[in-house]
């Protein structure tokens, strides 16, 4: 108890574990604060290594996607994650709790009888189950995930489930090899060092049905999979929940990238734990967008 105990906790629970560790009568700091003020060669935090530094100099990007956000709600939790990108001060994180149960699956989405779910990053199935509870007459459920132990796992739990189709791939701008680290479960990654060779490809390819709402949390290749996803978005013109945290730039370029493509969506955010993980920007299909963002 003389000792200072230093939480690394920063994805998902930090402000609990602060708070078990102070409820014990233990001495302790936030990595956040130690990783600013220590002045020691820590570990950096990938999200926080250069997002002081671009929003300093994209200052008025981050301005134009806070006007852009459709509620209240979106705002305050914009302003809250980039207050706290920028200054490495869990008050900013007061007030999040984790609610991944409902994580892509707000009140403003509407599900509709015959709608075709796209699941990049499918993982164990989870979201697909949530959708087809919430979606029962739904059309198709198509199921992107590069790792096997993964996707049999989806298999497994969305087995009896009609007009579902399981890919043992990714999804980027083309077609390709990638190398893939698998991780611990959901962290699976696209990185140059990673351990086994997975394929990638275009959903536009991949996908020649119309599209009802995608769903993107991909640890980083969001922006590859958008692009691969170009002719739908504009054919289609899906609902989309795009993750936006795993690049120090997501908050701007996803916007971005997409508004590029069709300006006619109303674009909302919501963060799903107290630290660092699963944030999602949505895009929601609105021909009186356009006017906000002109």
């Amino acid at each position: 108890k003389t000792s200072l105990v230093v939480s690394a906790n920063v994805l998902g629970r930090p402000l609990t574990a602060l708070k078990r560790l102070e409820n014990n009568g233990v001495a302790c700091l936030d990595y956040f604060k130690f990783l600013k003020y220590s002045g020691l060669a820590l570990k950096a935090i990938d999200v926080l290594g250069d997002g002081k530094t671009d929003i300093s100099r994209n200052m008025d990007k981050y301005q134009w996607v806070y006007d852009l956000l459709e509620d209240d709600a979106s705002k305050v939790v914009f302003e809250r994650l980039v207050n706290f990108r920028f200054s490495y001060d869990l008050i900013y994180m007061q007030g999040f709790v984790r609610a991944q149960d409902r994580q892509y699956f707000e009140d403003f989405l509407k599900l509709n009888p015959g709608d075709v779910f796209i699941d990049a990053g499918g993982y164990d199935g989870q979201t697909s189950m949530e959708f087809i509870k919430r979606c029962p007459e739904y059309r198709a459920i198509h199921i992107f995930e590069p790792d096997f132990q993964n996707l049999a796992l989806a298999e497994k739990n969305l087995a009896g489930n009609p007009n579902i189709h399981f890919y043992p791939m990714g999804l980027a701008e083309t077609r390709k090899t990638l190398r893939f680290s698998t991780g611990d479960g959901a962290a699976s990654k696209i990185c140059e060092n990673g351990g086994v060779e997975i394929q990638v490809d275009a959903l536009d390819a991949l996908v020649d049905e119309a599209v009802s709402f995608i769903k993107m949390d991909i640890e980083g290749a969001e922006k590859m999979a958008l692009q691969g996803a170009k002719n739908h978005i504009l054919s289609d013109h899906p609902s989309l929940a795009i993750c936006c945290y795993h690049k120090h730039d997501d908050f701007w370029r996803i916007p971005e990238q997409v508004l590029a493509m069709r300006e006619d969506y109303s674009i909302y955010m919501r963060h799903y734990t107290e630290g660092l993980t699963e944030t999602v920007m949505y895009f929601i299909p609105n021909p009186f967008a356009m006017l906000k963002s002109d």
